[in-house]
């Protein structure tokens, strides 16, 4: 419907109860700026992923589209062959209002501008934490004090790379494709042997469709752990109850946030790969697993280099997923609703409160509701925009939460034991009445 000789046959004006019913693969319709475009076929050629854009079909993607593409003009030029009219009746039109002006003053702000100076400097002191990993072993010898004191530089140079390759993968430092991408391959595959392109297609989802069960892969997590209030309780109507998830908040702590780079991302990330012959990724993470061996196999032999490896991995496993799941598993985690982007961001993610240490420690991610709604905005101005957004919340009554670091990382186990609660009451009155 709305595809080849039929344009003519259609209406040039929808309802948006029309564009809902195009919600099936087969079937895509979206809404960006009040204009409806059929991506049924070419979604599977958009750059960014069918699965992110598809995650929107049969809703109005605007503040989406915006907040991934820095370039809405050079993009529109591929929607113009998709387009089939315009929509009437939006939803939550004062919401959108306010948010886009919001939008155009942190534009007017210059606050998508970066600073390079400061990208600079991180990426030296990214560089620096690396070389004081090598050159403890290589002056002090591999001691058990110079070993975890090596091992503590190599796993914040882990983290660190981490976190500011996030900013280049957000195209946020320089808003060029082939600049940002070049430095997220150094950080993301050199670095740490990871795929960037695995990276993006997770990530981008994540950010599409947070805490929302079925698009966003963060939550896919109902082998392991149940989250929120709606999981819990279907997974205990199933058969899929692995595990005995009222423990989840006793076996969390010693096995997710270290198993998690150690297992499931490599396993996932070398999938992602090979299944997809991504050979420049593959190639890349070759040679950062090469580098490594080369430093450290002939100060450590190669025993104490494998339980040197799997130890930074544990070390950067536990550093990204306290901090990255303090902002997401204690909020709302449920079924698509369609929610204003506004709306679904903040009951998606919390901040943590400023503080010097709390901006280092988890790489400007305690401004994380900031970040979600403007992931192309470089991480050094995020904190510019947080009063802004905070007023636009309160005056539409939309919760703004801050916590201290100490609070958020609690949370995480407070709501796994809530959640792990749930789903032990909904398994026993279904599989035991």
């Amino acid at each position: 419907m709305g595809r080849g000789g039929k344009l003519d046959q259609q209406p040039t004006v929808y309802t948006f109860d029309e564009v809902s019913r195009h919600d099936k693969k087969g079937d895509r319709w979206i809404v960006i700026q009040d204009n409806v475009y059929d991506i049924t076929d070419w979604s599977n050629r958009h750059p960014g992923g069918s699965k992110v854009i598809g995650h929107y079909a049969g809703q109005d993607a605007t503040d989406a589209f915006e907040a991934f593409h820095n370039d809405l003009e050079s993009v529109k030029r591929y929607l113009k062959p998709l387009h089939l009219g315009t929509v009437k009746d939006a939803k939550d039109k004062s919401i959108k209002e306010d948010f886009r002006k919001l939008r155009l003053t942190a534009v007017q702000m210059g606050l998508f501008k970066a600073n390079f100076r400061y990208f600079a400097l991180y990426f030296l002191h990214v560089v620096v934490f690396e070389i004081l990993a090598y050159l403890t072993l290589y002056y002090f010898g591999s001691g058990w004090i110079p070993f975890v004191i090596s091992l503590l530089f190599y796993g914040t140079f882990q983290a660190q790379s981490a976190f500011l390759s996030h900013d280049f993968g957000h195209l946020a430092v320089f808003h060029n494709t082939s600049m940002d991408r070049f430095f997220e391959y150094y950080l993301l595959a050199f670095n740490k042997g990871a795929s960037p392109h695995w990276w993006n297609h997770m990530h981008f989802q994540h950010h599409a469709k947070p805490n929302v069960i079925g698009k966003d892969p963060d939550v896919r997590l109902d082998k392991f752990l149940v989250v929120g209030q709606v999981m819990p309780v279907e997974v205990a109507q199933s058969k899929n109850s692995y595990l005995p998830f009222n423990l989840q908040d006793k076996y969390f702590p010693l096995f997710g946030p270290t198993l998690l780079f150690p297992i499931y991302f490599h396993y996932t990330c070398y999938k992602h790969v090979l299944t997809r012959k991504l050979w420049v990724d593959l190639a890349v993470m070759i040679i950062y697993n090469i580098k490594f061996l080369f430093l450290f196999v002939p100060m450590l032999g190669w025993g104490w280099t494998l339980v040197y490896y799997e130890a930074f991995r544990v070390i950067d496993s536990m550093w990204f997923a306290w901090v990255t799941q303090s902002n997401h598993i204690p909020m709302n985690i449920d079924h698509d609703d369609n929610k204003h982007w506004l709306k679904l961001q903040l009951f998606a993610t919390c901040d943590h409160e400023q503080s010097l240490f709390n901006d280092w420690f988890t790489g400007r991610l305690n401004f994380q509701i900031e970040h979600h709604l403007f992931p192309t905005m470089p991480q050094h101005n995020l904190y510019k925009v947080r009063p802004l957004v905070q007023s636009l919340c309160k005056k539409h009554g939309i919760p703004f939460q801050i916590k201290s670091l100490q609070r958020a990382f609690g949370d995480i186990l407070r709501s796994l034991k809530d959640s792990g609660e749930l789903w032990s009451a909904a398994y026993h009155a279904h599989h035991l009445s």
